[in-house]
């Protein structure tokens, strides 16, 4: 299914959706959302556009390999956990701070596991997609 009309709208279309993904993202812990879905969301964006362009186009669009973009998710997630250790409390509890530098945003461990979760999602689904598109050709 590689018409033209497909081809054209694809990038458009995958950069809509990976921009609605990061949007879900950061609304997940006060509304409906998170790093799951947001995830889900990306990689379904990126499954588009391979579908569309092939598989060279989104490694390119990429620039890493999926399964390192997943294995960095794994290390975000499991970082955000161990924060809470190194403080004396337990693993996963949730810490927020409020530098100055930021104008009062506020910086906290479950948006930081959420966006672990985002990149373990976006790198597996990607992967596997990627793998079956590549098996058709």
């Amino acid at each position: 299914m590689r018409t033209v009309i497909f081809r054209f709208t694809a990038p458009y279309l995958t950069s809509l959706m990976v921009l609605f993904s990061i949007f879900v993202l950061l609304r997940g812990h006060n509304e409906p959302g998170g790093g799951f879905i947001g995830g889900l969301i990306a990689a379904s964006a990126f499954a588009i556009y391979g579908i569309a362009c092939g598989v060279a186009p989104v490694r390119r669009a990429l620039y890493f390999h999926p399964m390192a973009i997943a294995a960095t998710g794994l290390l975000v997630s499991v970082s955000a956990g161990c924060i809470s250790i190194l403080l004396g409390r337990r693993f996963l509890t949730g810490l927020w701070t409020f530098p100055d530098v930021l104008g009062g945003i506020g910086l906290s461990t479950p948006v930081m596991f959420d966006i672990g979760v985002y990149l373990v999602v976006v790198g597996a689904i990607t992967s596997i997609a990627l793998a079956l598109e590549e098996g058709d050709d």
